[in-house]
Order: structure tokens, then C-alpha cells, then sequence
């Protein structure tokens, strides 16, 4: 698991849809999420720290939960299907009790910043959904491992069973 922090909103500029942006705690990584307008005003409201006047629905959901005794442990970000993500809630109640919740990515993201909890993404979708944002850091590995590769010589292998690639052929 990953833990990721939401970045922001942005929106797609081709549709106009909001998009959340979580990164990792290096910046290395963001994995855009294309989410509804209401959940990101919700999201953004909550990074913003603006507060309705009335409870709005995520309000309401985190009030629910609170209220009967639940508190929300972590949100996890965990598959990607046809162009589709899928989330789940962990919660706890004062007994130790968990249960998990499946939730829209956007909703769950929502709740978590209200909660305060921790969001991670399951390694299928670091891998699968997000996108380099450390360019320079990457070209450096790349560039490393080029150099290591250049160095590489058929003995340099071992066979399990003894011997090297050449007396192995």
C-alpha cells in the first residue's frame, strides 16, 4: 500500500470534468481521478475549510458515522476496471470493531479529509493509474541503470546449479 495525499482539483480541459489529483509522499507519483462536480465541490470545500451554512452530504455521512459510534480509520483506493476505480472505507467503532465499506473513490476521498485519515492506493493501481511527476529524477534512473547495463558481462550470471551462462551453453 501507498499512501497518497490529495493534491488537488483540477479539471480536464477537453470535458470540463473535475479531476482529483493525489500524489505520493515524494511527488514522484499522481494518480488523476476523474470525479462528478459534486464531489469535488465537497472535496474542495473541505480543503478550503469552508463551511455550509446546513450540513451538505458528506457533512451528513461523516455526522452519521461520528454519531453512531464510527470513526473512520483509513480509505483505500484499491482496483482499477475498464477505466473505472473502486474504493473502500475502513471503519472502526469503540469496541475495536471494523468494517469496510465499498465506496466511489470521490466519495471516500471526501469522507477521509473530513476524517482526517490516511488514503492509500493498492499497488495495481499505483502501478496501473498514475503518472511520473519527477521527470528529472526518473531520466537519472534511467540513465543509471543504462550505465549499470553497459558494464553487464555473460559471466556476470550464475546458474543455481553452478557454473556461469558461458559453461551452461
Amino acid at each position: 500500500m501507498i499512501e497518497l495525499f490529495v493534491m488537488g482539483i483540477a479539471l480536464d480541459t477537453r470535458t470540463g470534468t473535475p479531476i482529483v489529483v493525489l500524489n505520493d509522499a515524494e511527488n514522484r507519483r499522481a494518480l488523476p481521478i476523474w470525479i462528478g462536480t459534486a464531489e469535488a465541490s465537497a472535496i474542495i470545500r473541505q480543503l478550503e475549510n469552508i463551511k455550509a451554512a446546513r450540513p451538505m452530504t458528506h457533512d451528513l455521512m461523516y455526522n452519521m458515522l461520528s454519531e453512531l459510534g464510527f470513526r473512520i480509520t483509513k480509505v483505500e483506493i484499491n482496483d482499477l476496471n475498464s477505466d473505472t476505480y473502486y474504493a473502500s472505507i475502513f471503519l472502526e467503532d469503540g469496541s475495536g470493531n471494523s468494517k469496510t465499506i465499498d465506496s466511489r473513490p470521490s466519495d471516500a476521498i471526501a469522507l477521509a479529509l473530513r476524517a482526517e485519515a490516511q488514503i492509500y492506493a493498492t499497488a495495481n493501481v499505483i502501478a496501473d493509474g498514475t503518472i511520473s511527476t519527477d521527470q528529472e529524477r526518473d531520466e537519472a534512473e534511467a540513465e543509471a541503470f543504462r550505465e549499470f547495463i553497459q558494464d553487464v558481462k555473460p559471466s556476470d550470471f550464475k546458474f543455481p546449479f553452478g557454473g556461469d551462462i558461458e559453461s551452461n551453453q
